[in-house]
């Protein structure tokens, strides 16, 4: 029972590490870039629901939404006038962009807030749901079912919407698509905003279960790689899936060895890109031309 219980652990808590991969699953899809930043992200949006919280009374599950929104235009805005200018250089180029925005937002929040630590406390944090044995509590509940609704709603834009096949189509054939008179540009700014507000709401949906400070971004976006390599690179299916395993797999070897529960998950990382490195969902073949799935 102890196990089954730290195995449905490892599936709440997957759900959001999902939400946050697909966000980068996202941007790397479509626009080939591997948003270092992707962390720092997060942080500000933990810290931006925590000041809601604090200073508003907002409840998170309500306030991750408003975060959302201002994440979607934070990304549009980073896209837009940081990253649309080198889109075409080199992918070194690329890199240091995004880990150079990573190191600012990281300096700038330890200005204002310091290393301090900073949680809230709900009126249903401590509150669970027993279920045939089982105890969830209701904020990895509430989270989780929050992340598989996102994702249903991302799997029906991207599928059934013109935007959604437009930026499909970008992230399957560059050319093909500025034939067929899709805005490049619009489409980058939007797959962008879009990723940026995944996982501006799964930072409102964290806050309850985390203390936010300033590298709190570093471990989350470390998993977030693992996840989008183990799913398949540009597989939204893939990114689910990858993060409910690797939530898995982290809460099982951390009931018998903590010490090695980030060491577990590396170590799948490093097989995965022995013996599959287009990952479950993957593209197989030209596995480096990244599209969304």
């Amino acid at each position: 029972m102890y196990v089954l219980q730290t195995i449905l652990n490892g599936i709440l808590l997957g759900g959001i590490y999902s939400l946050i991969a697909m966000g980068l699953t996202l941007i790397l899809g479509t626009i080939r870039i591997i948003n270092f930043a992707h962390g720092e992200f997060l942080m500000i949006s933990m810290y931006m629901a925590y000041l809601m919280f604090q200073f508003g009374g907002i409840n998170p599950y309500i306030s991750s939404i408003l975060v959302a929104l201002i994440m979607f235009v934070f990304g549009v805005s980073i896209q837009r006038f940081l990253v649309q200018p080198i889109q075409t250089s080199s992918a070194n180029i690329k890199i240091l962009l995004t880990l150079g925005i990573s190191i600012i937002l990281q300096n700038v929040a330890l200005m204002i807030f310091s290393a301090n630590y900073y949680s809230i406390q709900t009126p249903m944090q401590n509150s669970t749901v027993g279920f045939m044995g089982l105890t969830i509590g209701m904020p990895e509940l509430l989270a989780f079912f929050s992340s598989i609704i996102l994702s249903i709603l991302l799997w029906a834009f991207l599928s059934f919407t013109f935007t959604g096949k437009a930026i499909r189509a970008l992230a399957q054939n560059y050319t093909a698509s500025m034939l067929m008179g899709i805005s490049v540009k619009k489409m980058y700014i939007i797959a962008f905003g879009i990723g940026s507000a995944l996982v501006g709401f799964a930072g409102g949906l964290l806050i309850p279960m985390y203390s936010v400070y300033p590298s709190v971004g570093t471990s989350f976006v470390l998993l977030s790689f693992v996840i989008v390599v183990l799913g398949g690179m540009g597989s939204i299916l893939g990114a689910f899936l990858g993060g409910i395993i690797i939530g898995i797999l982290q809460s099982l070897v951390g009931l018998y060895e903590p010490a090695l529960s980030e060491v577990a998950y590396f170590i799948l990382f490093l097989l995965i890109l022995l013996i599959k490195p287009s990952g479950i969902l993957g593209l197989g073949k030209n596995s480096e031309e990244v599209g969304l799935k």
